[in-house]
């Protein structure tokens, strides 16, 4: 029989431990006490017991009596996040949470059409996303640096960084959907990419995007010119006809959406739209990378608040009045809108993406599922590679560990636990003779004249 240890938990955060703990019914359950332990003070009472090969992934150097156990995901977050050292990992891989999600109401054509329309509210929501990006100042160096979300920000570019590294190859031609202010040039600059195209449908982004990527803004990791051509469009990407706008530039490479492909998800036609635009624009065997809400998460917590809304001092969800009885149709997958607010980062309205269903609909647009994963996960599974830890280290979204101020805070990564990410591979093998894309389409320097604008009606 496995030896079993006992140690009582001793942490400024302790309520995390309960979160953890919700999750027995997952195949992740390394605890052998049955109560549900509640925090008494500075202790869980009763003290946590978990088996040794949960107990061998602490460091001898480091006390139990010290570390945070957050035992859905088998992990010392407390030893995690002020070490720049892998882990000792025991547990097995396990498949995304992000399966079967709840659905929600279609929004149909009232004369019985069996297309979804897009409604004068859809359009409204969607001008109201752009202009709220729009809007966003860019921020100084010690503005983003004193940010209550710091963290979280810089631990959603690792992440993004590392899909890049590993689906982006030398020479790609890459279509950047929902680019905003072109925070991930960088990034694709050192993947040596060969041509990039920046599509947003907010124009204040799309300028900002131009302003650093020609090198004028102040940017602190902007030290040269980028090594690749671009072109940059202001316009919808989830209503707008890709193929015919990029006729010329197609196929491409590698597609990104980064935290905003579920602003397509207001009706059925726009979640099309956005799939359709990224197979005709990829070439066979082309990659779709991008994160998103994980629907799974959001829902489950939904159910497990006491009413419409729940977050901690970072983040907050809000669901309607038409959602007070917490359940959705399977066969309405679409529309289920709520309102999330991050500090200092997003305050809009956002619609649920059940992942069960996004990945049927994928599959007809000829995509396959090459993985999905939410940020927890995600985290755990990349952080066992030396290149993505030491990664990690400079980025600094785990700090160094010398003051509490300076490390990823539990309600920023409960804030990570909402979001999941995603790759899809199109079908079929590469044609070789083709080219990649024309890049003499882009340019090595940006004007405002050359910001392509597009309509609904193109």
């Amino acid at each position: 029989m496995m030896k079993e240890n006992a140690c009582t938990l001793t942490w400024p955060r302790a309520h995390s431990v309960l979160y953890g703990l919700q999750n027995k019914k997952l195949n992740r359950i390394w605890y052998v006490n049955q109560p549900e332990p509640e925090v008494k003070g500075m202790q869980l009472t009763p003290p946590l017991t978990v088996s040794a090969s949960a107990l061998d992934l602490i460091p001898s150097s480091i006390s139990p009596s010290d570390c945070l156990l957050e035992v859905s995901f088998i992990v010392v977050v407390s030893f995690f996040f002020k070490s720049s050292l892998p882990m000792k990992r025991g547990y097995q891989a396990s498949s995304s949470t992000s399966l079967g999600p709840p659905q929600s109401r279609a929004r149909h054509d009232p004369q019985g059409g069996a297309h979804f329309l897009e409604d004068e509210s859809t359009k409204i929501f969607a001008q109201k996303v752009a202009d709220h990006y729009s809007a966003r100042s860019n921020q100084t160096l010690e503005e983003r640096e004193a940010s209550p979300i710091i963290h979280l920000k810089k631990l959603n570019n690792w992440i993004k960084s590392v899909l890049i590294q590993l689906y982006a190859r030398r020479g790609d031609a890459v279509v950047d959907l929902a680019c905003g202010k072109g925070g991930d040039l960088i990034k694709w600059d050192k993947a040596k990419i060969g041509y990039y195209v920046g599509i947003d449908i907010a124009d204040g982004s799309i300028k900002d995007c131009r302003t650093r990527y020609n090198g004028d803004a102040d940017h602190r990791q902007r030290r040269k010119k980028f090594t690749f051509p671009a072109r940059l469009i202001c316009g919808d990407c989830y209503e707008v006809r890709l193929d015919k706008v990029l006729a010329d530039d197609a196929p491409f490479d590698i597609c990104s959406c980064q935290f905003a492909l579920h602003y397509s998800w207001s009706t059925e036609a726009r979640a099309r739209q956005a799939l359709a635009n990224v197979s005709a624009l990829l070439r066979p065997g082309g990659i779709f990378i991008g994160t998103m809400p994980d629907a799974n998460v959001i829902i489950k917590k939904l159910r497990e608040a006491e009413g419409l809304t729940f977050g901690n001092s970072v983040y907050w969800v809000r669901f309607d009045e038409e959602f007070s009885d917490k359940k959705f149709k399977s066969s309405s997958p679409f529309g289920i809108k709520y309102t999330f607010h991050l500090e200092d980062a997003v305050d809009c309205p956002e619609w649920i993406v059940p992942f069960d269903v996004f990945r049927s609909l994928a599959e007809e647009y000829d995509f396959e599922l090459v993985f999905a994963k939410n940020s927890h996960e995600f985290v755990h599974e990349y952080m066992k590679k030396p290149e993505f830890v030491e990664l990690m280290r400079r980025l600094g979204a785990l700090g160094d560990g010398n003051q509490d101020q300076s490390t990823l805070s539990a309600d920023e990564w409960e804030a990570a636990y909402l979001y999941m990410s995603f790759v899809l591979r199109k079908r079929g093998q590469p044609d070789k003779s083709q080219s990649s894309a024309r890049r003499d389409r882009g340019s090595m320097h940006i004007s405002e004249e050359d910001i392509m604008y597009i309509s609904t009606d193109y």
